[in-house]
């Protein structure tokens, strides 16, 4: 079986991604969503997180075996990117979402020296910046960004564009369209809400898919 179907499986088991296209979620923005991520909860499931974090090393070893360090993203990161780093040996540490305001009032914790080869690792995509902050505060300090990994992504048209326009390269474990196939096969969805989906997926901003 692929990664990609694989990690697809668990999250639907676990319902860490949660389909529910005829009682759209509203997010934070106000875009209503036919899809609830929260992949937190593969922290809290032992066979889930094995396949997850194995997986991350396995992207890594593959696409950037020169990866001196893991940086996790704040708060969601943290745990994947400790978990995997113990999986290969590595140092690992992560960016806060800001600098501290008290201490040595750090953005990055753990120590990173400059020129150092780090993979970002990220939980979730969607329109890609906070994982592109992350990777400037990176860079900023002297590291080199060889890319992210990720458990999964939206593949939103804005994200791809962002990701591209900042030169950052992402490699996600799964992603929305093999989730919602995956979704319909399995008997979580119907088969014919997989269109309306994409449609989602597509533009969130077009509510047309909405019954």
């Amino acid at each position: 079986m692929e990664i990609n179907e694989l990690i697809a499986k668990d999250l639907l088991k676990i319902r860490a991604v949660f389909f529910r296209p005829d009682e759209p979620f509203t997010w934070a923005s106000g875009i209503k969503s036919p899809v609830y991520c929260d992949n937190r909860l593969t922290l809290t499931a032992p066979e889930v997180r094995n396949d997850v974090e194995n997986s991350l090393a396995a992207v890594i070893r593959e696409k950037y075996p020169e990866a001196e360090v893991l940086m996790g993203t704040s708060t969601a990161g943290i745990a994947h990117a400790a978990i995997t780093a113990h999986i290969m040996g590595l140092p690992m540490g992560y960016v806060r979402s800001g600098a501290k305001d008290h201490g040595r009032q750090n953005q990055i914790e753990g120590r990173l020296e400059p020129g150092q080869k780090t993979v970002v690792v990220e939980d979730l995509i969607s329109t890609g910046g906070s994982v592109i902050e992350v990777v400037n505060v990176l860079r900023e300090a002297g590291a080199d960004v060889l890319g992210v990994v990720s458990i999964f992504t939206y593949g939103m048209k804005k994200g791809l564009e962002r990701l591209a326009a900042a030169n950052v390269e992402n490699t996600s474990l799964t992603n929305f369209d093999v989730i919602a196939r995956v979704a319909a096969e399995e008997g979580y969805i119907a088969p014919e809400d997989v269109e309306r989906l994409i449609a989602f997926r597509n533009d969130p901003s077009d509510e047309s898919w909405i019954k």
